[in-house]
Order: structure tokens, then C-alpha cells, then sequence
């Protein structure tokens, strides 16, 4: 998850990134190094319907990994890498862009 972090911050480093994350544990782990430009927010637990991230692993599941068999562990991963730089640019924002998330104004002060 740090390493995730630490890739998105560098991606956007002019940017303040709130990110909204449920409650899983990797996402709270004491050794977690979360970067300056981000902050993080916590859904309730066991709250899917708040979740918008599972509409984008939905996508991907159904657009890069349909009923496909690798052959290796870095052929996933590639795929993987393919998928979520073809949603990072707006495309994600018609997926998961709720209006209850769109419409929140942000004060990064």
C-alpha cells in the first residue's frame, strides 16, 4: 500500500489527493507511509455501496481480465498495468465519479 501511495504522489505532485478507503487492513497497517500530498479518509466499515473504487476493479475484471489464463505472475501484472493506466486519465471519472463525490467541495486547508 505504500508503495501505491508513494507511486500516486509522485504521479501528482502538484496535487492534494484525498483519498477515501475503506477499512481493510493493509490500508491502516502501522507501517503504512502515506506522502504529504495526500490524506486519507475512512468509509464506515462494511459499507460496498460508498466504495465507488469496486466499480473500477469491476471495469477491469470485465475489460482486461475476462476469463484469461496467465502464464506468469509479471504477464498479470502487466495486464494489470495496462488496465489502470488506460483508467487514469478522466475515464475513471465517468465510473466511479458519484455525485455525492463530485459535488463535495474541498478545502485542502
Amino acid at each position: 500500500m505504500s508503495i501505491f501511495l508513494a507511486e500516486v504522489a509522485k504521479r501528482h505532485p502538484d496535487e492534494f489527493i484525498q483519498m477515501v478507503m475503506d477499512q481493510a487492513a493493509w490500508h491502516k497497517a502501522d507501517d503504512l507511509v502515506i506522502p504529504e500530498n495526500i490524506c486519507l479518509a475512512w468509509q464506515p466499515p462494511y459499507s460496498p455501496q460508498c466504495n465507488p473504487v469496486e466499480n473500477l476493479w469491476g471495469q477491469i475484471r470485465e475489460k482486461w481480465f475476462p476469463n484469461l489464463v496467465f502464464k506468469s505472475m509479471q504477464a498479470v501484472e502487466n495486464t494489470l498495468v495496462k488496465a489502470l493506466v488506460a483508467l487514469e486519465n478522466d475515464y475513471h471519472k465517468h465510473i466511479a465519479g458519484f455525485d455525492w463525490i463530485v459535488s463535495i467541495p474541498f478545502n485542502a486547508t
